[in-house]
């Protein structure tokens, strides 16, 4: 996933184009889909979409739905959609949840506590309070821990592929 990532920054740099950090963040939600588990519950059917969900202020722009427009992974088309209500996270595999919630992710976490739902934040503490994913940057860069209590607790299973390019953290 880094190569990808990495190969996706050199051509737009090649050809002039500045990729911000939604754009990266953008390009981690859609490729964490493809390096996490969803027991089948989770799902309505063998062929229902992904359904990334952005709680609360919506920092992406159209980077999120650029992203993932026309792709697919194991029969799975992406949906992406801005949500405001917490209890609407429960229908959402990946939410990912901006810094300008920070105050409502008590609520956030109590409401997804018996769902499936990948939670994926950009907030210091973020894990540590029970989310699964959290993005900082660091020296310009976009990196990730992972809370593997968290996801153990949502029945979700982390590639190590994955876990290699991330911090582990304890809640």
């Amino acid at each position: 996933m880094r190569r990808i990532l990495f190969a996706a920054v050199i051509c737009a740099t090649a050809f002039g184009v500045e990729i911000d950090e939604y754009q990266v963040k953008a390009a981690f939600l859609y490729n964490f889909a493809k390096f996490v588990h969803w027991p089948e519950r989770a799902f309505a059917s063998p062929t229902a979409p992904v359904e990334i969900c952005v709680f609360g202020r919506d920092p992406f722009g159209s980077s999120l739905e650029q992203t993932v427009a026309g792709k697919e992974f194991a029969g799975r088309k992406f949906h992406v959609r801005d949500i405001a209500d917490p209890h609407d996270a429960c229908k959402c595999h990946i939410v990912f949840v901006s810094a300008a919630e920070k105050k409502r992710f008590a609520v956030l976490f109590e409401a997804v506590q018996t769902s499936s739902v990948l939670t994926v934040g950009e907030t210091p503490g973020f894990t540590a309070q029970g989310g699964v994913v959290n993005f900082r940057l660091e020296n310009g860069a976009v990196h990730f821990e992972v809370n593997l209590e968290a996801a153990r607790q949502k029945d979700l299973e982390i590639s190590s592929k994955l876990l290699s390019l991330a911090t582990v953290v304890k809640p």
